[in-house]
């Protein structure tokens, strides 16, 4: 099998979002350790399945216990063909296949013999005396050790990761930078940062600096610890014995290591130190501290867990913890309910809650190899009692009834168990959350009793970087549709999932409400969105309003997470919040006066759209649209640049040959990184000053340096082969790769020098506004008579290059990389390597396995409370995570706003129910009479149905037609057969004549 670390490589083209969350390094290290997990129920298969996921040297299983009916209410690669086999033996062909870089194994022989093997322990729902023997061997040796475990709807982890661990980057966030305004030599030795930019640094962080003028001792210096003294300045210590400052200068956060000591488990239970997993719940950690330590005492005593919702098994659980605490020399306040709940719940196993620590502690595997991000310290506890159902539990509705949910019976009983089977559900995504949700969902059984049903739908395809997190895809699944690969996957978890899910692989979206229409929508019980982008998750937001289903929200980014829940008549939407607009780079920054990589990037991926998406588009609609070439006429300040575009493409830079396009790639090497910067140095020399005497070239303006090209630099090469075959795949040409090809032919050309021209007008900043001059009508004309006519050229076509980042053969990051490394260059800034550009230009969102199955997890908890049909705001929770740090924050959902119009309270998921095809006067009428509000003007989508001051025959032609005829009549469109209802938004005034804001209008048009 090939292991990752053989030659210090990786593969990117699996792990490249993961790559973006931990780094290189960490990667290599991760490569090179081997972990042991012990115990294979549902909580270990998770951490198994999301370290396999992530690329560690080798797992090796350990779990001879036979496979019971009951593991299946959460272990996912055990069937019910496993029952009687060891749950090791069974779970490892499936686990092997998620990752062939990782050898997984299972381990023959003495457990305690082999534990120094390895250089990270995983104990789950190993007992609190076999840990400690584990931990005896581990903690001296220095082998990392982690214990974790669940039981019903409470959790606990436990990390010794030995005397002495350094981690190497606390947050895993990007080191700041900025630019350098000032730095003073006395009093606090001040820092300020140029033009009020925040520098984002914090008290006790160490920066060193980069092309400071005058003071260049700070020039790569030692790094310096730095005192904040505002958002703008920061104080570097002492600075008088350095040289004056003249000018400019980077500062560069530089990360140092931290150290922590861990205690042994032994020690710990004595003394521990609690991670606190929910901040309103700050007592619970010391309390469950001690009730864990009872009910391994009543588990050892009596060889059984407590009897689900059994009194006398509690009671004892609840004794032997009231002895712990007594003899503890910090005794806590013991919550008898608490305790209780504990011994109750203590035989479920809940795939929710195994995805959550499942996440959790994978990731803590990762940190104990890797030193990437701050371990838990050292216990954490957590519990989500608030997903009990509200009808009273009894030991006779927990009891099993030989079925595989029944260790989810044992937590929430029976008839629980039928809702949940009952349940229809629409997922909207089949991406990482999606696989990791539909797993949840098949361990818990929902969809499947005779009411219940799975939507799933996705319209994307499989590819090859899907497979490091999207874990029901294997490498024979790429190219397949994620719906349904998904749906075939879980039907081998759950066979009784067959029947109950429907795969679709459209989008959900205006386009598609014939297939998702109202019959549809009403028959669900709710929604989950496992969506990537906002614009779709707002659609379906405001679908779910509409027909008033509850919607869970979800998202990721790296190691940060977000839940959010949102439940008709009680919380906000989520299109009711917004996060802020990204921050864009200013036009004359990207065109002229870039200063960092990010602005080169963005530059690169623009020529990209330029030379081989655009043009070529303008060309296939010049040939394809009649007058094409008269409508780009009456655009007003791209017409000349459209049509140039058009003869380029078509006459001037034609090739017949790829000998041509390579000729074509140097011209526009010349171009962009030779004659626009002499001319650009034309307009504003090295030495030219401002109206107030400061030189043009400083601050935040590099002065940029002309490039010679050199058929010897690889960097001037690796631009010449992917443009020429960019450049020839746009015309239907076979491209080349042998260098030798290039540097032959690049040998034969000779570049026309280049004369800087007089008058260019160069946008300086961004709020001055160069006016280009009025094209020349003539020589827009003379270039449309160069133009071939559609009719010479039937059938041809260009093709345009989509934008795809995935694609390694394709050239198109090449383009970029190279593109935005020469234009770097220019400027005298800090190159970026393939896979910074690529997840620049890509705008990739960094992913990992982890983060996912918790987030899912933390969803799932709240699903139990939709289905139990909670109704109070203070029983649901949004939650945040970031495991990097590591933080959880829990919340309640943000209420909807209220409005008024009267005395009448309304939200956004309220509105006026109207029965029937009325007439237009009806409505108004309507309104008049039983509501007291007066129609002054009413509109469905884009069409202005009526307003009060519409022309007075207008006017009567439309109150007496149906809604339906007015709303055909004015959108000019007939209504499409699948839909019931018209959305109509009022305007109105109350009965003093004042507007008042009110809900939207359904309007049942068809039964």
């Amino acid at each position: 099998m090939a292991s990752m670390d053989v030659d210090n490589t990786i593969d990117e083209s699996l792990y490249s979002r993961q790559l973006y969350v931990l780094g290189r390094e960490a990667m290599l290290r991760m490569s090179q350790s081997n972990v042991l997990i012990i115990g294979l129920r549902g909580l270990g298969v998770e951490i198994a399945k999301n370290v396999i996921l992530a690329g560690v040297k080798s797992v090796t299983l350990y779990d001879p216990e036979i496979t019971q009916l009951s593991d299946l209410s959460s272990q996912f690669f055990l069937t019910e063909e496993d029952v009687g086999k060891r749950r090791d033996e069974a779970s490892c062909p499936r686990l092997k296949e998620l990752n062939n870089y990782v050898p997984v194994s299972v381990l023959e022989g003495d457990l305690m013999s082999n534990i120094t093997n390895y250089q990270v322990v995983v104990c789950t729902n190993v007992p609190l005396k076999q840990q400690i023997e584990i931990n005896n061997i581990t903690h001296p040796k220095g082998i990392k050790f982690i214990s974790t475990r669940i039981n019903g709807l409470f959790g606990m982890a436990f990390n010794d990761f030995g005397d002495v661990f350094e981690v190497v980057d606390q947050n895993g966030e990007e080191p700041k930078s900025g630019m350098v305004a000032a730095i003073t030599k006395v009093n606090t030795f001040v820092v300020t940062c140029l033009d009020e930019t925040r520098h984002n640094l914090e008290d006790g962080d160490y920066v060193t600096f980069t092309e400071i003028k005058g003071m260049t001792e700070l020039n790569g210096c030692e790094p310096r610890k730095i005192s904040v003294l505002g958002p703008y300045t920061f104080s570097i210590g002492d600075t008088s014995n350095l040289s004056d400052y003249v000018s400019g200068g980077l500062f560069h956060q530089v990360k140092q290591p931290k150290t922590l000591n861990f205690k042994s488990l032994v020690d710990s239970i004595k003394e521990p130190e609690m991670f606190i997993s929910d901040f309103a719940k700050f007592d619970r950690p010391g309390q469950l501290h001690v009730g864990y330590q009872a009910l391994d005492s009543f588990v050892e005593k009596n060889g059984r867990y407590p009897v689900p919702r059994n009194e006398n098994d509690a009671n004892d659980v609840l004794a032997i913890a009231k002895e712990i605490n007594s003899a503890s020399p910090n005794p806590v306040d013991i919550d008898d309910k608490l305790i209780k709940e504990l011994a109750y719940q203590s035989r479920g196993d809940l795939s929710p809650m195994a995805a959550l620590f499942g996440g959790l502690v994978a990731q803590e595997v990762l940190k104990a190899i890797s030193g990437k991000f701050m371990p838990i310290s050292q216990f954490m506890y957590f519990d989500s009692l608030e997903s009990l159902p509200s009808q009273p539990l009894t030991e006779e509705l927990c009891a099993p009834i030989g079925s595989r949910y029944d260790n989810q019976i044992a937590v929430f009983g029976k008839d629980f168990q039928e809702k949940i089977e009952n349940t229809k559900e629409f997922l909207v995504g089949a991406g990482a959350i999606g696989c990791e949700m539909l797993k949840n969902w098949a361990m818990m059984g929902l969809g499947v009793g005779k009411n219940g049903f799975i939507y799933l739908t996705d319209m994307d395809s499989i590819e090859k970087s899907n497979l490091n997190r999207q874990f029901l895809f294997r490498p024979w699944d790429v190219t397949k549709l994620k719906s349904e690969t998904a749906a075939n996957a879980i039907h081998k978890m759950n066979k009784q999932t067959i029947g109950h899910i429907k795969s679709y692989s459209d989008r959900v979206g205006v386009e598609t409400e014939n297939i998702f229409n109202d019959d549809f929508w009403e028959s669900l019980s709710g929604v989950t969105n496992a969506l990537d982008n906002v614009d779709a998750r707002k659609y379906v937001d405001l679908r779910c309003v509409f027909y008033r289903k509850p919607l869970i929200e979800s998202g990721t980014l790296g190691t940060k997470g977000n839940t959010q829940v949102i439940i008709p008549h009680l919380t906000e939407s989520y299109s009711s919040s917004q996060d802020p607009p990204e921050k864009s780079i200013p036009i004359c920054t990207l065109k002229n006066f870039p200063n960092a990589i990010e602005h080169t990037i963005q530059w690169a991926r623009d020529k990209f759209e330029e030379l081989f998406k655009q043009s070529a588009d303008n060309v296939n609609l010049h040939l394809t649209q009649p007058n094409y070439l008269d409508s780009v006429r009456k655009q007003a300040g791209t017409q000349k640049d459209t049509i140039q575009s058009i003869y380029n493409y078509l006459v001037a830079w034609k090739p017949k040959t790829f000998r041509e396009c390579i000729i074509w790639a140097r011209e526009i090497f010349e171009d962009l990184y030779n004659n626009s910067i002499q001319q650009l140095l034309f307009n504003f020399p090295k030495d030219s000053v401002t109206s107030s005497g400061q030189p043009f070239w400083s601050g935040p303006k590099r002065a940029p340096t002309p490039i010679v090209f050199d058929m010897n630099n690889k960097l001037h090469m690796d631009f010449i082969i992917a443009a020429a075959n960019l450049h020839a795949f746009n015309y239907g040409l076979t491209g080349e790769t042998d260098v030798q090809v290039f540097k032959n032919e690049l040998a034969t050309i000779t570049v026309k020098k280049f004369e800087p021209k007089k008058g260019v007008k160069i946008q300086v900043n961004e709020n001055e506004n160069v006016q280009s001059a009025l094209p020349d009508e003539k020589e827009i004309e003379d270039l449309i008579a160069k133009i071939p006519n559609p009719s010479t050229l039937v059938g041809y076509r260009m093709n345009p290059a989509e934008f795809e980042k995935d694609d390694d053969t394709n050239f198109h990051i090449d383009f970029i990389t190279a593109a935005s490394n020469l234009r770097a260059t220019n400027y005298d800034i800090a190159l970026a390597d393939r896979s910074k550009t690529k997840f620049i230009a890509g705008k990739i969102i960094p992913a990992i396995a982890t983060t996912t199955a918790l987030v899912t997890g933390l969803d799932c908890l709240e699903l139990y409370k939709i289905i139990d049909g909670k109704n109070k705001l203070e029983d649901y929770k949004n939650g945040f995570l970031n495991l990097a740090l590591p933080f959880f924050g829990f919340s309640e959902p943000i209420a909807a706003q209220k409005m008024k119009y009267y005395d009448i309270e309304w939200t956004l998921w309220d509105r006026f129910d109207i029965e029937g095809d009325l007439t237009l006067q009806q409505i108004i009428d309507l309104f008049k009479e039983k509501h007291e509000l007066e129609i002054t003007m009413m509109s469905c989508g884009v069409s202005m149905l009526y307003s009060s001051f519409m022309q007075s025959k207008k006017l009567q032609e439309r109150l007496n037609m149906k809604i339906s005829t007015l709303v055909e009549t004015v959108s000019k469109k007939p209504i499409p057969d699948h839909v019931k209802s018209l959305v109509l938004e009022l305007c109105v005034n109350d009965k003093n004549d004042e507007d008042v804001e009110v809900p939207y209008v359904r309007c049942v048009i068809r039964p």
